[in-house]
């Protein structure tokens, strides 16, 4: 036997709107870094035509590659933002940012093998160097990613909105099992998406400071092999940065466990008792900052769903609880 505790957005329909505290404001500075790019692009793109600089042209083109790679991103969150309450989505689309950020750490890998081998390639076909242009082309591309960098800057805000009580049905008999589901507010959360954005900006960043400081010593002290170094140096340094950004998307996507065991923890010491057990204990993250729970209890003497929802409602990461109840002795 069993019944269900179901909270009920303004419509009467069970809400499974898991997105990120700060997800519109996190779109709106990911469609403004963009514009910000598209207008450098086509500056550059106009400037390299109109007085013949290949260095210019080529950052330019490089440019949109970025701004395309960051698109990943602003459509994840609009797709996720206008489909949030799509009842074909069974929790809601908070894992969108995930996906993306998944496939934005793909693109990153590849841009860093793509550097990586290039410059392997120059230590082999040294290409003639204008310096003074390389250099200002590199500075200019400095300070735009820079601000870029500044405005997906996550200020990791850790808010709690909170949520609202219920109450619920209980039906009590030998073995009957009871579920019900609560949802809580959220901490701002981890947000995947955007910090696959802000990698993209901050690996260009990286690229543009280790290519103005391989200039300004090939300039001074004739060093031209420190260009195509600096290149592998920077292809390294990002392809770490894809590969962590592709183990937190993905661990999330796969619903590996949160935080380790804490958070797993966290619910264990809020249900057990000497009389109580929790023998099945599912936990994933659904969004940023959001997580669900299926919790299995076993006890002898089982109280309303309501009463272990109160017990884990202080755990705030916890969005969506579904609770089973056991009425068994424990052996």
């Amino acid at each position: 036997m069993t019944t269900t505790t179901e909270h009920p957005d303004a419509r009467g329909t069970h809400s499974h709107v898991f997105l990120g505290r700060d997800h519109e404001r996190n779109e709106r500075r990911v469609w403004t870094v963009i514009a910000l790019t598209a207008a450098m692009m086509v500056a550059e793109i106009t400037a390299g035509s109109w007085f013949g600089s290949m260095a210019l042209t080529a950052d330019g083109w490089h440019m949109a590659t970025h701004a395309g790679a960051m698109l990943i991103s602003a459509l994840a969150y609009l797709y996720a933002r206008r489909q949030a309450n799509n009842a074909r989505f069974t929790f809601g689309t908070g894992k969108f940012g995930d996906l993306a950020g998944f496939a934005s750490a793909v693109v990153l890998g590849v841009a860093a093998v793509m550097i990586a081998w290039e410059s392997l390639l120059r230590f082999f076909a040294p290409v003639q160097i204008d310096f003074n242009q390389a250099i200002a082309v590199a500075m200019i591309g400095l300070v735009v990613n820079l601000v870029s960098a500044w405005l997906l800057k996550d200020d990791h805000h850790h808010g709690h909105d909170p949520g609202h009580s219920h109450g619920g049905h209980a039906h009590h008999g030998d073995h009957a099992h009871h579920g019900t589901h609560a949802h809580h507010g959220s901490h701002g959360g981890k947000d995947n998406n955007l910090r696959a954005a802000y990698l993209h900006v901050l690996a260009d960043a990286l690229t543009s400071v280790l290519a103005i400081v391989a200039l300004l010593l090939g300039k001074w002290n004739g060093w031209t092999f420190l260009d195509p170094a600096m290149g592998i140096v920077g292809g390294i340094v990002i392809a770490r940065w894809s590969w962590g950004l592709l183990r937190s998307a993905g661990a999330v996507l796969v619903d590996a466990v949160p935080q380790g065991d804490a958070l797993a923890g966290k619910i264990r010491r809020a249900v057990e008792t000497e009389e109580e057990r929790i023998t099945d204990l599912h936990v994933w993250q659904v969004g940023p900052g959001h997580h669900a729970a299926i919790v299995a209890i076993k006890s002898p003497s089982p109280q309303a769903p309501a009463f272990y929802r109160h017990k884990l409602a202080a755990i705030h990461e916890l969005s969506h609880i579904t609770v089973e109840i056991d009425a068994a002795e424990l052996v």
